[in-house]
């Protein structure tokens, strides 16, 4: 078996573009907290308050004009928790460590945190979008409906460049994408992009195995809910980005509301320092499912991306709702990225919203199956699964699979289906 075709899993001295020489994994660990030993704190304090007191109007008048004016952070002390909050800040700085960007903007979800991009760019007169399916659902619905007045045209990588118009905000791109795993190449995206913003959800992936900014991204976007925070315990959304643009989500952030509760900011800085090593153990159990998977006969084709990762797609030759229905040690559940092991059914929650003809032209089959491998033992999750898959027809019966000339650039394990179909990275 050629071991360039297996599964990988990340790095574990892959290296953070941040200032200084720390890994990745020291930077998970300790960026947002530098100051902690200073002030004689080993645990990030928690900052409740909504709001703070000042003798000094005058003075508050003057911070409240600077922040108006460019929607940088105030200097000195907090003045009201919708402009900011300490413990959130702590986990935007570590964030953007982590992406190698200049800064992050922090959100009560990740469709706020899309939803506010797409004010800073309609609020400049260029409310156009150039997206690329498939995208998460509901990424999709916001986009198609036109419900902050935007226009988007959908295309594929290699459209992109014609796609644009001089009133294009924006292009969008998620790799790996929700739920096929689909892969683009992000350098060549970012190309075709021009001066337009290239934002790039990069949820399923996280820092650990792609920092799209660089690779000529300028917005990244989390949904923090899913890796960030990891234990399916906290709502919020990111976006890693420059300064420039941070100051102007702040803008957004404070006029809307679409504030992140300093509770959830504590749980993903506390998440952060975790994700190295839960990302690299769930995806070596990815990538041993992935494995299993493959050639099983009850299996018709299963989607992995090359970058590896914890996240599977699979299509079954059965009914994929008595799949659902029978897992026992696996959660049926929406969501993704926790430490326990989810499966769900895209086109009857995560993409239901999503018209059935665009759904499935995304490849996003009445058959497809998405799981979120979490750390449990892989052989109790294989067993699971197994069970859950129900009687294996008769010998011979093969798992259909496509080609890597049909895939795209080669396959994430042996008779595995490349995410990259639509050009993978390279």
């Amino acid at each position: 078996m050629d071991s360039a075709s297996m599964p990988t899993s990340p790095s574990a001295d892959v290296r953070a573009p941040a200032p200084g020489s720390r890994a990745l994994a020291t930077e998970a660990v300790h960026a947002g907290r530098d100051d902690l030993a200073g002030q004689g704190l080993h645990a990030p304090p928690i900052d409740l308050s909504t709001t703070y007191p000042s003798h000094d109007s005058r003075g508050e008048a003057a911070r409240v004009d600077a922040f108006a004016a460019t929607g940088a952070d105030p200097d000195g002390p907090p003045v009201y928790g919708r402009l900011g909050n300490p413990t959130v800040a702590r986990f935007e700085t570590a964030l953007a460590r982590l992406e190698g960007t200049e800064a992050s903007v922090a959100f009560a979800s990740g469709m706020a945190a899309l939803s506010a991009v797409l004010l800073v760019r309609a609020s400049m007169g260029l409310r156009h979008v150039v997206a690329v399916r498939p995208l998460y659902g509901c990424s999709d619905h916001l986009l198609t409906a036109g419900l902050l007045g935007s226009e988007v045209t959908w295309t594929d990588p290699a459209g992109i460049a014609e796609a644009l118009r001089p009133d294009t905000g924006l292009v969008i791109v998620e790799s790996p994408a929700n739920p096929t795993l689909a892969e683009v190449d992000l350098r060549a995206v970012a190309h075709a992009c021009g001066s337009v913003p290239l934002l790039v959800d990069n949820t399923f992936a996280t820092p650990v195995l792609q920092r799209p900014a660089g690779d000529g991204a300028r917005l990244v976007l989390h949904s923090a809910t899913k890796y960030l925070g990891g234990h399916g315990d906290v709502l919020a959304g990111v976006v890693a980005c420059d300064e420039e643009f941070a100051g102007r989500l702040r803008l957004v952030r404070f006029a809307t509301g679409g504030v992140l509760h300093p509770l959830a900011g504590y749980l993903l800085l506390r998440g952060l320092s975790t994700l190295p090593v839960r990302v690299r153990a769930a995806s070596a159990n990815a990538a041993e499912l992935v494995r299993r998977l493959t050639g099983d006969p009850r299996v018709t084709r299963v989607h992995y991306p090359r970058v590896g990762g914890a996240m599977v797609s699979f299509e079954v030759r059965g009914d994929p709702h008595e799949v659902i229905a029978g897992v026992r040690l696996i959660t049926p559940a929406v969501s993704l990225g926790s430490v326990d092991t989810l499966i769900q059914h895209p086109a009857s929650i995560s993409h239901r919203i999503v018209d059935a003809d665009d759904r499935r032209g995304a490849g996003v089959s009445d058959r497809l199956l998405r799981m979120s491998v979490g750390l449990e033992d892989v052989d109790d999750l294989w067993a699971d699964l197994d069970r859950a898959l129900g009687e294996r027809p008769g010998a011979g019966a093969g798992a259909g699979t496509t080609s890597g000339a049909e895939a795209g650039r080669g396959a994430g394990a042996p008779g595995a289906v490349a995410s990259g179909a639509r050009g993978g990275r390279g």
